[in-house]
């Protein structure tokens, strides 16, 4: 009788592994949380061009450029893992605040961008946006704030280990995929079965630019221990930001003191960035 339990449990762990291990991109992904466009730049009074990137793998990418009127620099924005751009207008509008033009985009998969979303996928996906800036509007790197939020955030760290922005913004970012998996998971063997990695405490190693990485000790999704860990990563000049609230409402636009510190950050490198 114990070796019939023993052997049923023994079986709906390996089925619970497998599981893990064949669908963990819907445990990463969420695309089609509120997929739908529901607002643009212009209904909060921002002129904006609709744009269309295309991948070095043929995927098609809808985003939006925001122009500031003399902007002092240009932020690539990549958001989290779920919702899309008309959901992220609060910080469109705070970086228009402080002077900056905003390019955000969809990774393919959410929003109106083909593909579905994979780890490989979204760097492709960052890299278009980056050659966009780059080649079809004229911008120095030195010009170029990468703004990551969350999942966003490691997507961020990978391609600012491969350019050289003018500054890297991390918000609400994870150290990797099998860490933030672990926690959540302490009864799986994560570490072997992901295939996800989002090694973003690793690519912080490579990063040259300066790094601000902003978190919540309340962060209920992503511990505040791993926005310390990425810090403890980045090489310098780096600061800190500590926000406040959940993983969904400790944004930097929410408290006027958090954006004059992420204003002065970005002014203070991307002044030394150009000289």
């Amino acid at each position: 009788m114990m070796w019939n339990i023993l052997g049923v449990l023994a079986a709906a762990y390996g089925g619970l592994s497998l599981w893990l291990f064949v669908f963990q991109s819907n445990l990463v992904f969420y695309p089609e949380t509120g997929r739908e466009i529901s607002a643009t730049p212009d209904q909060i009074g921002l002129p904006y061009e609709d744009i269309h990137l295309k991948t070095s793998d043929g995927i098609s990418l809808h985003g939006w450029h925001i122009p500031a009127v003399q902007p002092r620099g240009t932020v690539l924005f990549l958001h989290g893992n779920a919702g899309n751009i008309s959901h992220r207008l609060d910080s469109v509008q705070m970086f228009q605040r402080l002077g900056y033009s905003t390019l955000i985009f969809d990774y393919r998969g959410y929003g109106n961008s083909g593909g579905k979303p994979t780890e490989e996928g979204t760097y492709l996906d960052a890299e278009a946006a980056w050659r966009h800036l780059a080649e079809q509007r004229h911008i120095p790197s030195c010009r170029i704030v990468l703004f990551g939020e969350s999942l966003g955030g490691a997507v961020g760290a990978w391609l600012a280990a491969r350019q050289k922005p003018a500054a890297l913004v991390i918000a609400s970012g994870f150290t990797s995929v099998p860490d933030l998996g672990q926690q959540l998971y302490p009864y799986l063997p994560v570490r072997w079965l992901a295939r996800i990695r989002y090694d973003t405490r690793e690519r912080l190693r490579s990063v040259a630019a300066p790094v601000l990485i902003a978190h919540s000790p309340e962060d209920d999704i992503i511990p505040f221990e791993h926005g310390q860990a990425l810090f403890a990563a980045a090489n310098p000049p780096k600061q800190f930001l500590e926000l406040a609230g959940g993983h969904n409402d400790g944004f930097i636009f929410m408290r006027e003191a958090w954006v004059k510190v992420l204003g002065d950050f970005l002014g203070e490198h991307m002044h030394a960035a150009c000289r």
